[in-house]
């Protein structure tokens, strides 16, 4: 009973030590820390405001243009309250936050190694938030008599440590190994896993240093022991040197008898809080690194400056927490439950706007819904990186934003008719974005600010016209790409054309000639007369006829050619080359009237 009360007083002394170790670093520099950390939590605090108040004001659709931003707000705590109070829908919400949140269900089903790259670094994380960065608050209340230097809480802590560093590590490797189309790294892709390592290593490092320090177990010692007598403490610091890597200078005796009185000693005064550091699986390795080198760094106090450093990177990953990639751990549940409620497209229109911008948010910028692009392959072709759906959502909340950027938005309207809308980017996107209802509802916003599809502002120019203006830019003529074979550009053989007899076939079988009852005014040129143009070399005419946009590709002309002349094989080309050409001058001409600040939104096309 004695040795138990004894042993249960010595526990309560190192746990108020534990509760008081800050008062090693001296007064004035925690009062600096603990500024920088209320200021870091004022920040982030700010921060989520600031972005919820965004989702209610950012406009992104054309319902946005009637709603302000109070209705908005009423409209999603309408929402919010109906579903805490429907039964249903409160079980969808459950049932959402168990699987897709927790289990993160959705990637589990696409990959199997992502799944575990992701729950690596987020409970990882997680778990070193709630068990180190609260101990005192939480760990402390959950498990009587812990202590963050006694097993298990070391070693789950350095475990939990290597997960996230494995985490980092696989992520960064997939995104550098995974080919998917044009899958951009930005900083941020590569500041957060750098701010993730950063945490956990100057942690480990912190913990590594501490273990061989001479410095703080002569703090131990005179807690504890209250002895200062030499001879008494001799035993503990041979048993601590050897057992406990301690880096004394000049290295104690470990003679037997000193090591018998040493782990008597440390019976009394130290086991019930210290376990062997060997369990410490992340740190240990440090530490057999740097302990022949303790003679060195003992005077460079590395234990007070890696705690700071470790303190002060932890609080700028909490100010930029609302700033960063990391909010998508907010954003991107939030978007899993609004999308399992139901699609944006039957919610009150009202909310609508506020579901898309909050989708913006949700955005990780992973590149799944790359892979799965039905389109994705014209990039190859089309170098405009607004085709692939990752890349377009970056022109999407730069259009809500009100960013004036013409040429950004030609690229972002241009990527949006390409779209087929097949729904394959919504399907497949790992944090529920409701991708599709988003490409309508912004390129409504691109016709509504003048940004019309090809066809549109196209027509608005004659096949004249455009060969004029084809002349002033020579700059537009892009060359051969690198991914197109010479024999199948057609438009530019003169072997395509040489059998032409200009029998009008291909103008008479032609339905789209058929439907207008003015083809010169309607098409400008018809398809014989296109084929001519193009044997007497005078492309950059025929590149701007209404016929090449309206043909549809029916490919009668083609088939009823006495001559095989490929003609809808030509117009096909012709189409997708004047496309490249045409908006290079477009968006040469926007250049210059945005240098020129000459343009309206209403009028920023090549017409202007």
């Amino acid at each position: 009973m004695e040795e138990s009360a004894r042993l249960s007083r010595n526990r309560s002394r190192r746990l108020a030590l534990l509760h008081n170790q800050k008062r090693y670093s001296g007064e004035k520099p925690m009062r600096f820390v603990t500024l920088v950390a209320y200021l870091s939590l004022i920040i982030c605090l700010a921060g989520i405001l600031y972005r919820l108040v965004r989702w209610c004001a950012l406009p992104v659709g054309p319902e946005s243009e009637d709603v302000g931003i109070i209705p908005r707000l009423l409209a999603a705590i309408t929402a919010l309250t109906a579903t805490l109070v429907l039964p249903r829908r409160l079980f969808a919400l459950m049932r959402t936050v168990l699987l897709e949140v927790i289990v993160q269900r959705r990637i589990l089903r696409q990959s199997r190694v992502r799944w575990a790259v992701h729950m690596m670094i987020f409970y990882g994380m997680l778990l070193l938030i709630v068990m180190h960065t609260f101990d005192d608050q939480i760990t402390a209340h959950w498990f009587s008599g812990y202590a963050s230097t006694l097993n298990p809480f070391m070693f789950l802590r350095n475990l939990l440590g290597i997960m996230v560093l494995v985490g980092v590590i696989a992520a960064l490797w997939r995104r550098r190994s995974i080919r998917t189309p044009r899958r951009t790294t930005a900083f941020s892709d590569l500041f957060l896993p750098a701010l993730l390592a950063g945490i956990v290593l100057t942690g480990a490092a912190l913990e590594a240093v501490q273990i061989i320090s001479p410095t703080l177990f002569d703090q131990m010692v005179s807690d504890y022991m209250r002895s200062e007598d030499p001879e008494e403490i001799a035993p503990l610091k041979a048993f601590w040197s050897e057992r406990f890597e301690v880096a004394f200078t000049p290295p104690p005796t470990h003679d037997p008898l000193v090591m018998r009185q040493g782990r008597r000693l440390h019976a009394e005064y130290c086991a019930a809080c210290h376990s062997r550091p060997v369990s410490a699986v992340l740190a240990f390795p440090l530490v057999l690194a740097i302990k022949p080198l303790s003679e060195h760094i003992a005077g460079l106090d590395l234990t007070t400056w890696l705690w700071y450093v470790h303190y002060l990177i932890s609080c700028l990953a909490l100010a930029l927490l609302p700033f960063s990639k990391l909010f998508h751990l907010f954003a991107a549940p939030v978007s899993l439950i609004a999308r399992a409620l139901g699609p944006a497209a039957t919610d009150s229109p009202a909310n609508r706007p506020t579901r898309r911008a909050m989708s913006l948010d949700a955005c990780t910028h992973c590149g799944v819904c790359n892979r799965h692009c039905a389109v994705a392959p014209i990039f190859q072709v089309i170098a405009n990186p607004r085709i692939l759906p990752s890349e377009k959502l970056g022109g999407v909340a730069d259009l809500a934003a009100g960013r004036k950027d013409a040429c950004a938005h030609i690229l972002l309207a241009e990527g949006s008719c390409i779209c087929t809308a097949c729904g394959r980017c919504t399907r497949f996107c790992p944090s529920g974005i409701d991708l599709q209802d988003l490409w309508a509802a912004s390129t409504a916003d691109l016709n509504r600010q003048g940004y019309a599809e090809p066809h549109g502002w196209i027509g608005r120019h004659t096949a004249s016209e455009w060969a004029q203006i084809l002349k002033t830019h020579p700059h537009s003529n892009p060359g051969k790409s690198s991914l197109q074979r010479p024999d199948i550009r057609l438009a530019d053989n003169p072997d395509t054309f040489w059998a032409c007899i200009q029998c009008s076939t291909c103008t008479n079988v032609c339905p789209v000639v058929a439907a207008s009852e003015d083809p010169q005014r309607d098409l400008e040129l018809t398809p014989q007369q296109i084929m001519n143009l193009m044997r007497l070399q005078l492309k950059e005419t025929a590149l701007g006829s209404r016929m090449v946009w309206n043909c549809v590709t029916c490919y009668k002309c083609q088939e009823h050619c006495p001559q095989n002349v490929r003609v809808a094989d030509v117009l096909y080309e012709l189409r997708n080359e004047a496309f490249r050409r045409l908006c290079q001058c477009r968006r040469r001409t926007e250049e210059d009237d945005s240098g020129r600040q000459l343009t309206s939104p209403s009028r920023r096309s090549i017409d202007a």
